[in-house]
C-alpha cells in the first residue's frame, strides 16, 4: 500500500515555535522552530509505511488572496524570529531529503491541495498532516484524509460532517458564512455554525439557498433575518467563498517517484546541523544519500 504524506510546513513551524523550548544557534539566533520541524519530520520518516513525503511552506506569507480582499490575513503578528526561520526550515527539510514546495503567489494550503489531487490517482491514500479546517474541503475525495498530529487522529468525510454539519464540498460555503478568523474572513452577520450547518446540509452551496426564508424547508432560528442578510450580502459571501476555496493548479512538477524518501543528504544535512548547533539530531536520520 503506497501512501503519500504531505506536511503543512507553515503550521509545523508555528507549532514548534510556540510549543517547544527556545533554542539558539551558536551565533545566538533563535532556531527552535526549525529544530522542532526537523525533529518531528524525522520521527514521521521513522514510522512504518511512510515512504513518500512532501512539504509546502508559505515562503511569502501574503498571496494572491490579499489582492482579492484587503482584510485577508497578512504576516502581521508573526514573531520576527519565527518569520526568519522559514527559509532555514525549507533548507533543513531539503537536506533531510524531503521534497519541498516553496509557495509564493499561492499559499501552502494550495500547494498541499494541488499535490494531493495530483498524486491521489496513483496511490492508495494521501494523508495531509494539518489540522487546518481549510483542508477539510478535500476530504470528500475517497483517497484523501487529514491527520491531526496533536490529537493523533485521522479526519475523513464523515468526521467533517460530524464536526461542521456539512459535507467536505460545502466547506468553502460554510467558511464564507461563518467566517474564518485565522484567514481574516469575517463571514456574514448572524450566520453562526449551527444555522449555517443546517442550511448548507440541505442546500449545499450559497447560490442554491432560496432567497426567501419562506421557501426554506429546514427550520432555523432567525430565518427571516438570515435570509435578508444573505440577499443583501451575497456578493461578499461569494467573494469569501472564493477566498476559502483551495486552488489545485499550483505547480507540482515532481512525479510520484520523486517524493520517495531515500534518505538524508549526508553532507548538506551534517553541515546544516553543525551550522545551527543541532548536535542531538545530527545522526538521527536512519537512511543516508551519500
Amino acid at each position: 500500500m503506497t501512501t503519500v504524506h504531505l506536511i503543512d510546513g507553515t503550521y509545523e513551524l508555528f507549532r514548534a515555535h510556540f510549543g517547544a523550548p527556545p533554542r539558539q544557534t551558536p551565533e545566538g539566533w533563535e532556531i527552535g522552530a526549525t529544530h522542532g520541524i526537523l525533529s518531528s519530520t524525522i520521527s514521521l520518516l521513522e514510522q512504518e509505511g511512510v515512504t513518500h513525503v512532501g512539504a509546502a511552506f508559505d515562503t511569502v506569507i501574503e498571496s494572491f488572496r490579499n489582492d482579492m480582499y484587503q482584510g485577508y490575513k497578512t504576516g502581521e503578528g508573526t514573531p520576527p524570529e519565527l518569520h526568519a526561520q522559514f527559509p532555514v526550515a525549507e533548507r533543513a527539510l531539503e537536506a533531510l531529503g524531503v521534497t519541498v514546495w516553496s509557495m509564493i503567489e499561492q499559499e501552502a494550503d494550495d500547494g498541499l491541495a494541488a499535490a494531493a489531487m495530483k498524486f491521489a490517482p496513483e496511490v492508495d491514500r494521501v494523508v495531509i498532516l494539518s489540522p487546518d479546517k481549510d483542508m477539510t474541503q478535500l476530504y470528500g475525495h475517497p483517497k484523501i484524509v487529514g491527520y491531526d498530529r496533536r490529537k493523533a487522529a485521522f479526519v475523513d468525510a464523515d468526521d467533517v460532517r460530524e464536526k461542521f454539519g456539512v459535507p467536505p464540498e460545502s466547506i468553502p460555503d460554510y467558511l464564507a458564512l461563518v467566517g474564518d478568523t485565522a484567514d481574516g474572513i469575517p463571514g456574514l452577520p448572524g450566520w453562526g455554525a449551527k444555522s449555517t450547518g443546517s442550511i448548507l446540509a440541505r442546500y449545499g452551496h450559497l447560490e442554491d439557498i432560496p432567497a426567501e426564508h419562506t421557501d426554506w424547508d429546514v427550520t432555523v432560528r432567525g430565518a427571516t433575518k438570515l435570509a435578508m442578510t444573505l440577499r443583501e450580502h451575497m456578493g461578499e459571501a461569494l467573494l469569501f467563498r472564493d477566498l476559502a476555496t483551495l486552488r489545485t493548479d499550483a505547480d507540482i512538477p515532481q512525479a510520484l517517484g520523486d517524493l520517495a524518501w531515500r534518505g538524508a543528504h549526508r553532507l548538506a544535512y551534517e553541515e546544516l546541523c553543525d551550522e545551527l548547533g543541532f548536535g542531538g539530531i545530527r545522526s538521527r536520520p536512519g537512511r543516508w544519500v551519500e
